[in-house]
């Protein structure tokens, strides 16, 4: 099966990424250079509209496509398209990447507030936004799981509707319709007027 690559308006076959993974996984070079020409823009794409930095981006990037290279053997074409299982890959990358940068900054903060003897006004405001966190996971708990899928992986991870329609491998028009309803649902549970 030929996957598609869109160009412009046109739609121009592109190399079959099945095949050449498989047989990136029997270890041919020449396949993985074919198959790192083909996804390496969908790859960098992905990971920086997850980090936003483009030095990071490229890194991760690099790092993915390492991966690729050491995993191929582990890819189930049953279990969806060379390219989806890619992406998934880099994403998670990416996302290992924030969380990553996140305990860092945490830990940076931590040893900071240590030094630091907080005033009442700064522990009541602590409080309160962890209050008001606690709220959005209660409510967050109340959607239906793919309301929830939908809505983490387009607002708490920075994916766009039409990302996150293909890493679920779903219609685009489907995911707006999560997102729209797992939206409402949240606006009336935490009590916010449209």
């Amino acid at each position: 099966m030929k996957e598609v690559v869109h160009i412009g308006s046109r739609a121009a076959p592109g190399p079959d990424l099945q095949e050449l993974m498989g047989r990136v996984a029997r270890g041919d070079q020449q396949a993985f250079a074919a198959l790192y020409d083909a996804v390496t823009a969908p790859v960098l794409g992905v990971v920086r509209s997850v980090l936003r930095d483009h030095a990071q981006s490229e890194e991760v990037t690099q790092e993915v496509l390492v991966e690729v290279w050491r995993t191929a053997p582990r890819y189930r074409q049953d279990r969806g398209t060379a390219m989806n299982w890619v992406l998934t890959l880099a994403h998670r990358r990416a996302i290992d990447r924030v969380r990553s940068e996140e305990a860092a900054t945490a830990r940076e903060r931590k040893a900071a507030l240590l030094t630091h003897t907080p005033e009442y006004d700064e522990v009541s405001e602590q409080v309160e936004t962890r209050l008001e966190r606690e709220q959005v996971r209660r409510c967050l708990r109340a959607l239906t799981e793919v309301q929830r899928q939908s809505v983490t992986l387009a607002y708490y991870r920075g994916l766009t509707y039409r990302q996150v329609a293909e890493l679920l491998s779903l219609p685009l028009g489907t995911v707006k319709t999560r997102l729209r309803d797992g939206l409402i649902r949240l606006r009336d549970c935490l009590g916010v007027s449209a």
